[in-house]
């Protein structure tokens, strides 16, 4: 066939090998892409040959980083990695905040400044101690002190002070300088007001957020203005006007510049540098808020050395702090009149600081002078006007011994402090000074109540009886009045406490309040209205509001005692400072009327007395109730109260007892003599002559002619 002679067996004619073989091997050309593969190789190639001499040089191939440039490197993107740690870190601590825009800087709780009847400061009570006070009412190097020592470029930074705390991490790493804090004023403010003082990196985060907020809504003014309001001082001082008060009894508008560097220099450590218990350390840490404040402009070099030539000393409690006392009365009855207090107010009262101090010392010179002897250890006083204003309450010792107060709160038992109550009910029911009634022994039940000394003195005046304390005559008119009359007439003048209405009640074993005995009294020293003691007569706002004043009218429980049997009781009280248990205790020239009160154990002893312009009474015995060693109200109650008055009236004109003057001219007026016959007369005591029937007589006659007018 034609085609099969053209036709072409494969013949295999490549070149054979050394070894006389066949190469089977492809080639690269022989390769799909094998062209373009075997280019890419012959120029590879070419690159590893040497240069020829005069041909052109190869373009050199890239190199690796440098060691500098890695580290470059490396550093940027650690650092990009921890700004977005770092923020966060931020946010999620944010997270933990309110939110932002609903932030507000927490209303500063309110302060109440308690005043006394004439103006000044007795102290200031709630939970900061002080008033807020405003930059421009301070003087100017007060503020200054407070930037120079804690925040010096406080005008400067924008809320947190990145110098500031590189400066103080390089002292803290060097030791130079002591240990030194980086926070600003403003992030110290930002801690008081929102967060709690442990330090830790999460609080520190929030005060710093916190921080920049305060900078962007408040100026640096406000900011420091807030700071020196809120920051604490010690001693329960919040803010520099209570820390002026506490430690130099001034308030912060009047102290002077090494003061002003003491309260600067004490908000680093307040337990550490209270002026009052480290005089020392307070001393040197002021020096350096005065170095710092020379050094950067903010007083001159002779006001440098005026204060420290002159260092400041904190002020030391005068007495017992008895005004204390006075102050939780006035809070205990301040929400009858307020209510919700949301600012500060100034509470005026009728406290008279005079009254106050006297009241105080020579109570607690008493129980210092005679405690230890007569084992008596504690002691209560209340002054009040007749219409029930307390002047003066003394409720122990000592306030920062013992803060309960005993004059308002201790119930004891009044002894025959009592007999008034039981004698007005008899007076009541036709009963008269002048009656006579038997002095002598006792029994009701099984029961046989004695008179102090164990004697009897046969017939007797109800005004002798009631003059010299004698039980069976209190008893037997208790029992004739009737027990339940006798405490509702007790109860009308202003008992409050719980009356067992019973025998014993004439000795006064129903046990009554320092305060509430006072002020039943004072229905005898006004002429028979019921009072309800007050201490509060205005209650204000810083700018003058008024929130609440006590009306003319208020607080009176009407008339609770006739006329007629006022005058009685008042002349058979008045006759106690004649003849009887009270005669030590008189003035000369006033008239005064009141009662001695013991407990048949010996373990409370009262004196209640008055006059026509002011009521006062005594207790005085144990807390424990433990017996005194015969401490009667004829006694040591007797002098504290006589010392008492003695003050409270001088330079006073004498004012009348209601009543008094429409009885017998016969009647020794106390402080013209004693009646001889009298001499060892008194609470206990035992001589006391048998009175003159046909006296009695001719006395009850004339009682009755002076008070009718017959």
């Amino acid at each position: 066939m034609a085609n099969g002679r053209d036709r072409r067996e494969p013949v295999f004619d490549a070149p054979a090998t050394e070894a006389g073989e066949l190469d089977f091997h492809l080639s690269p050309e022989d390769r799909a892409g094998g062209s373009s593969m075997a280019r890419r190789r012959s120029s590879r190639r070419d690159d590893e040959r040497p240069l020829r001499r005069g041909s052109r040089p190869r373009k050199a191939k890239r190199k690796g980083r440098s060691f500098l440039g890695k580290l470059v490197y490396a550093g940027v993107v650690l650092g990009l990695w921890s700004v977005i740690a770092i923020g966060g870190v931020v946010a999620y601590y944010a997270s933990q905040l309110p939110p932002i825009d609903q932030l507000t800087v927490p209303k500063r709780p309110p302060n109440i400044a308690i005043l006394a009847n004439d103006g000044s400061l007795i102290t200031n009570r709630g939970e900061t101690g002080g008033r807020t006070v405003t930059l421009k009412e301070l003087p100017p190097y007060l503020p200054k002190a407070f930037v120079a020592i804690e925040d010096r470029r406080f005008y400067d930074h924008f809320g947190i002070d990145p110098l500031g705390i590189a400066r103080a991490a390089y002292r803290n790493i060097t030791h130079s300088g002591g240990l030194q804090g980086g926070s600003t004023l403003t992030q110290q403010l930002a801690k008081n007001l929102f967060l709690t003082q442990e330090r830790t990196a999460s609080r520190k985060i929030q005060e710093a957020i916190l921080a920049l907020w305060l900078e962007r809504n408040y100026s640096k003014d406000q900011i420091l203005e807030l700071y020196l309001n809120r920051v604490y001082f010690g001693a329960g001082a919040y803010g520099v006007e209570a820390a002026a008060q506490r430690y130099y009894g001034k308030s912060a508008r009047h102290v002077s510049l090494s003061e002003a560097a003491v309260l600067a220099g004490l908000v680093q450590s307040p337990s550490r540098l209270a002026p009052n218990r480290n005089p020392e350390g307070a001393k040197a840490r002021a020096q350096l808020v005065i170095a710092a404040m020379n050094e950067l402009g903010y007083i001159t070099p002779g006001m440098t050395k005026t204060a420290l030539g002159q260092p400041a000393e904190p002020v030391r409690p005068n007495g017992a702090g008895s005004a204390n006392y006075a102050a939780d009365y006035v809070m205990d009855v301040l929400d009858d009149f307020v209510g919700t207090i949301d600012t500060d107010i100034a509470v005026f009262t009728t406290i008279d600081p005079k009254l106050q101090a006297a009241a105080e010392r020579v109570l607690v010179d008493e129980l210092n002078t005679k405690g230890q002897k007569f084992n008596v250890s504690q002691g209560a006083f209340v002054a009040m006007k007749p219409d029930g204003g307390v002047q003066a309450l003394v409720g122990g010792r000592n306030y920062e011994a013992s803060q309960f107060n005993r004059a308002t709160a201790a119930r004891r038992q009044p002894g025959s402090a009592f007999k008034p109550f039981v004698y007005l009910t008899a007076v009541e029911r036709g009963y008269t000074p002048d009656m006579v009634m038997e002095d002598a022994p006792v029994s009701y039940k099984g029961w046989n109540p004695q008179n102090y000394d164990r004697k009897y003195r046969g017939p007797v005046t109800l005004r002798d009886a009631l003059a010299l304390s004698l039980n069976t005559v209190a008893v037997k008119l208790n029992m004739e009045v009737g027990p339940k009359n006798v405490a509702q007439t007790a109860q009308r003048l202003g008992i409050t406490s719980p009356i067992q209405a019973n025998g014993s009640l004439a000795l006064g074993t129903s046990e009554v309040t320092p305060l509430e005995l006072v002020s039943a009294y004072a229905a005898f020293a006004n002429g028979g209205t019921g009072v309800t003691p007050y201490v509060i007569s205005e209650v204000k706002t810083l700018d003058g509001k008024i929130i609440y004043k006590r009306p003319a009218s208020a607080g009176g429980l009407g008339r609770v005692i006739d006329p007629a049997a006022v005058a009685m009781m008042n002349e058979m009280m008045h006759h106690t400072f004649v003849i009887g248990t009270a005669r030590a205790a008189q003035i000369p020239g006033w008239p005064m009327a009141g009662k001695t009160g013991t407990t048949n154990d010996y373990k409370d002893a009262w004196f209640i007395g008055f006059t026509g312009n002011l009521v006062a009474g005594v207790w005085l015995g144990n807390d424990d109730g433990a017996l005194t060693k015969r401490v009667t109200g004829g006694n040591l109650p007797r002098e504290v109260w006589h010392d008492f008055m003695k003050i409270a009236l001088k330079d006073e004109q004498p004012v009348p007892l209601p009543g008094l003057e429409r009885f017998r001219d016969d009647v020794p007026v106390a402080g013209s003599g004693t009646d001889p016959r009298y001499a060892n007369a008194g609470d206990g005591d035992t001589a006391w002559p048998q009175p003159q029937p046909q006296r009695r007589v001719a006395r009850e006659k004339n009682f009755f002619e002076k008070l009718f007018g017959l």
